[in-house]
């Protein structure tokens, strides 16, 4: 009977486990033998994932219904970001130094921040052929006309303190690498009254110039061969060159942080209407106000048109070819609508040269009578430079090829004579850049066309644009939203002249 006992106790503790496997394997079976469906059930961070998961599909699908729906914005096509916006106050054509520096200005004056919507349109941001940045990059004082040298002054005094005007907040300063070397002006027995009308004129301006004599010219700089030379004209400040790809950037960076919208494209067509204007003499003037620009996408057939106010032409040495989509230049003879934008491209090359026996560290930028000019690049024995070819000889500029034999032909022989180390020289680079060239007196074109109202330009500088653009940008700025010129009287430099045919030359043309 006890033995029977034992044996019933053994089963009845034999029962429980068994139960528990099978409730066990019953389980693992609904469950597919998988950890997930305790995890589900139990794992409130993963149930809540889930939902949110959930809850996110939801709202992508409602939004897809919505556009949908007739007169929401969805399109079937993919929207370019690249595209400039459909208004704005003021459209730049030209993103060079001179666009980017007008851009600065406007929205420096801006009376309510974001109160003026700036857009700059620049069709090679690579900037591989920009005169900007194919320039020498110098500076001067020593010009013929006052308005040249207020403005070069003017920008000299923004060089000096551009940390003050272009610095932006968690940025590098800016550093221009400013060479305070001065310019060298020699003067022949031809044009030595010349140099020293222009000495009196930049004296009177506030230039620090100083005329040297043949013997003086020797005394301070001994490698020059003055055979020759009558007189030399020398700057003490606010003369020499700088990286101008540096002052670019510095106006492109400073303008963007401000609101500028820049743009990769090209500016093919205006929308304008035109209003016809009866003269004095019963004649008929077509006055054009432009509506929008039609911006073109590069490498596409895809287009903006922008609607502005104003239009500001800073293409440099296209701008004459800006200007001809207006129709300006293409009105009734002997009318002034028949007067085009004197301005295009010019070429010019620049030759690197490396002579170790060359002038040091105190090396001017030297501009010869006969033409040619150099300066110092860097250290070790490096130069830049470089001569206009004459009005006969001008280079063709359907490409920016360098022309070597004309450094062999015209550059060379001049520049071995003024500086007899050089002959010994050799040319280790060379690159080819555009002036915008006013053929009609070589100098800067500022304000707006007559018979275009709302179309401003700021071109035809003749190489020296880069130099003047801080002092210019802020005049155009002034005429835009003052109506007239605050800080330097540049009116000698509108269109009026170019229509009254009365040139205002410049006769320190390098």
């Amino acid at each position: 009977m006890s033995a029977w006992r034992r044996l019933h106790v053994t089963v009845r503790a034999l029962r429980v486990p068994l139960a528990s496997r099978s409730a066990r394997e019953q389980r693992t079976w609904l469950c597919g033998r998988s950890p997930l469906c305790k995890n589900l059930s139990t794992d409130r961070r993963l149930r809540n994932d889930f939902f949110k998961d959930l809850e996110a599909q939801l709202a992508a699908m409602r939004k897809k219904v919505a556009d949908a729906l007739p007169g929401s914005s969805w399109s079937p096509f993919e929207i370019n970001p690249n595209l400039p916006p459909e208004r704005a106050d003021v459209v730049i054509v030209g993103g060079g130094v001179m666009g980017w520096s007008i851009a600065y200005w406007l929205k420096q004056k801006e009376r309510i921040k974001g109160g003026l919507k700036v857009v700059v349109v620049e069709k090679d941001l690579t900037y591989s052929q920009a005169s900007t940045v194919l320039s020498a990059g110098g500076i001067r004082q020593q010009f013929s006309l006052p308005e040249n040298i207020c403005l070069s002054l003017a920008s000299a005094e923004f060089m000096r303190n551009i940390n003050d005007h272009l610095g932006v907040l968690n940025e590098d300063p800016v550093d221009l690498q400013f060479n305070h070397s001065g310019y060298l002006f020699l003067a022949s027995q031809d044009v030595a009254h010349i140099m020293e009308e222009n000495y009196r004129t930049q004296r009177q301006a506030g230039a620090k110039v100083l005329l040297l004599s043949p013997a003086q010219l020797k005394a301070k700089f001994p490698w020059i061969n003055t055979d020759g030379v009558v007189l030399a004209s020398y700057g003490l400040e606010n003369e020499g060159w700088f990286d101008p790809w540096t002052l670019l950037n510095a106006f492109r960076r400073k303008a963007i942080s401000m609101g500028v919208i820049q743009c990769c494209g090209e500016v093919t067509e205006f929308n304008y209407t035109v209003n016809i204007l009866k003269t004095v003499d019963e004649n008929h003037l077509d006055i054009r106000r432009i509506n929008s620009v039609k911006v073109q996408m590069p490498n596409s057939l895809e287009y903006q048109p922008v609607e502005c106010a104003i239009v500001v032409n800073a293409a440099g040495a296209f701008s004459g070819k800006v200007a001809k989509m207006l129709g300006i230049g293409g009105g009734p003879k002997d009318t002034i609508a028949e007067i085009p934008v004197p301005v295009e491209p010019r070429k010019r090359y620049v030759y690197v040269v490396h002579c170790p026996d060359g002038p040091g560290l105190d090396c001017p930028f030297l501009i010869d009578y006969s033409g040619v000019y150099f300066r110092r690049e860097g250290l070790g024995g490096h130069y830049i430079t470089g001569a206009s070819p004459g009005e006969a000889e001008e280079p063709d500029t359907s490409n920016l090829e360098v022309d070597n034999q004309f450094f062999e032909d015209k550059v060379w022989p001049d520049l071995a004579y003024r500086v007899p180390a050089f002959e010994k020289l050799k040319v280790t680079s060379a690159w080819a850049g555009f002036y915008d060239y006013n053929t009609f007196d070589q100098n800067g074109i500022i304000g707006p066309h007559p018979l275009t109202s709302n179309m401003y330009f700021a071109t035809g500088f003749s190489g020296h644009g880069l130099q003047q653009s801080p002092a210019v940008g802020r005049a155009v700025a002034e005429l835009i939203l003052d109506g007239n010129f605050k800080t330097l009287d540049l009116s000698g430099l509108g269109f009026k002249r170019i229509l009254v045919q009365e040139p205002l030359l410049e006769r320190n043309i390098v």
